[in-house]
């Protein structure tokens, strides 16, 4: 393989076990694996004699790729939609499950392929999505085929939703599987494209929707064949959790549990396990994710859209809870970027609304705590060992924003890193994932955006069209 030099950065953060900050900073990656990182000017000679492509990055800020643990692909179909706009969230769902019946695999490829560019141009290079709804023969292979287009690194979480309204859950019956049809179809996804070896652009998860869309059951038998694989396959475990005070409510009402110590019961915790959004555990249920390694996707617009509250991000972390981003569905964010949700992090836990603490405090976060979650929390709780960092045997995928752009324009002269998260949020000028060039200047090099654009769109309004709201 050609080895790459990528020197002149202005500055290369590493989120190396020493936080390192290179100014003046390089790097070199053979394929897929990064060799060396440190100054421009420490370049070892005999790597300097093998150097075949250089790329440039003066005046550029440097990062490995952001991870994105919690997202709907499928939803990019349906942002904005009037009805669903001032809904919380068990009304919002009501509104838009019979406009998500009519997904076709079309459709699930065209915004699972929009989804992606987008997350792309934030500066995400490896993205969970959790789809958890199946009709008119669409499959995760869809989400694997687009995905592969598009080239960033994917982790299919097979959800799924078996409690329809007739047996007492939220969505209706049309949308929901058989129990068994779901865990056959699971083991068939496992199988069929899950990778457990580093430096693997394809992993399968196993991702009932929600307490509240399937059996205590199905909980159960899906954590039991998530672990059957057994622990060198590495296969893991998503769901929703605690997202809202009508969820708690209904957990206790219906299985006389709060929802975290519901997870406990059901054994979905542990290390091999994570769970989106988690705005309502109490202190007790924060301290047993920690002592069992569960991690949490933290979802801070899609909370604020829906009114959902603030999740407990500083309390988790200061209890040792591995936390990291997700942007979550396109029609409760109605935007899939992911540097956004680095700054939205930052602002509420400084926000720090609580009953035992209803004032703020401007040190309640810093702007590189806010990029370790993004970065080094996701590579965590997604189960990867080799993304998060830029170091020595880490995977080439690297992130670069240009510092010259207006919105840096000050803040770039005083702390170039802080600026990132502080300053507006601005497009990825560069992201090369698994060591193959994908943004240049801020374009990519190889989907043609108005074309996406354009037939994402014709998707959207035909599937208004089937579900007769158009």
């Amino acid at each position: 393989m050609p080895l790459t030099l990528l020197h002149n950065a202005t500055t290369l953060v590493t989120m190396d076990a020493q936080r390192r900050e290179i100014a003046d900073g390089a790097l070199t990656f053979d394929g897929q694996e990064i060799l060396w990182v440190g100054r421009s000017e420490d370049l070892p000679l005999h790597l300097a004699a093998e150097v075949t492509q250089r790329i440039d990055a003066r005046g550029k800020l440097v990062l490995p790729g952001f991870v994105n643990t919690h997202h709907h692909f499928y939803q990019t179909l349906t942002r904005v939609i009037p009805a669903a706009q001032d809904a919380v969230l068990f009304d919002w769902l009501k509104i838009l499950y019979p406009i998500w019946a009519e997904l076709t695999p079309g459709d699930v490829q065209i915004s699972t392929q929009l989804a992606l560019t987008e997350l792309l141009l934030s500066g995400c290079t490896t993205s969970s999505d959790h789809h958890y709804l199946w009709p008119n023969g669409s499959r995760l292979d869809d989400q694997f085929e687009a995905a592969e287009r598009v080239g960033v690194r994917f982790h299919g979480a097979r959800g799924s939703m078996s409690l329809g309204e007739s047996a007492g859950g939220l969505p209706p019956d049309r949308v929901t599987e058989p129990e068994a049809a779901i865990l056959q179809d699971c083991r068939r996804v496992v199988e069929s494209f899950h990778n457990p070896r580093r430096f693997a652009m394809r992993r399968v998860v196993i991702a009932p929707c929600s307490p509240f869309s399937v059996t205590p059951e199905l909980m159960r038998e899906s954590a039991a064949l998530a672990r059957s694989f057994g622990p060198g396959m590495n296969v893991h475990l998503h769901t929703h959790l605690a997202e809202t005070a009508d969820e708690e409510a209904f957990c206790l009402e219906k299985f006389g549990y709060r929802p975290g110590d519901y997870a406990q019961e059901l054994g979905w915790t542990g290390d091999d396990v994570w769970h989106a959004h988690c705005v309502h555990l109490n202190q007790p249920e924060i301290e047993n994710f920690a002592a069992t390694r569960t991690g949490v996707a933290h979802c801070p617009t899609s909370n604020l859209k829906l009114a959902s509250g603030v999740a407990p991000v500083r309390a988790m972390r200061d209890a040792g809870v591995a936390v990291g981003l997700g942007v979550d569905g396109s029609a409760s964010n109605d935007g899939s970027h992911l540097l956004a949700e680095v700054r939205q992090c930052l602002l509420l836990q400084r926000l720090g609304l609580s009953l035992s603490k209803p004032l703020g405090n401007p040190k309640a976060m810093t702007a590189r705590e806010a990029l370790e979650i993004a970065t080094l929390g996701g590579a965590a709780i997604l189960g990867r060992d080799d993304i998060g960092s830029l170091a020595p045997g880490m995977a080439a995928d690297i992130i670069a924003f240009d510092l010259n752009a207006l919105t840096y324009a000050g803040g770039a002269v005083h702390d170039p890193v802080a600026a990132l998260v502080f300053c507006q949020p601005q497009p990825v000028d560069l992201a090369i994932i698994n060591g193959r060039l994908l943004v240049k200047e801020g374009v990519p090099l190889n989907i043609d955006l108005p074309t996406l654009t354009d037939n994402h769109n014709r998707a959207a309004r035909a599937l208004l069209v089937r579900a007769g709201r158009i």
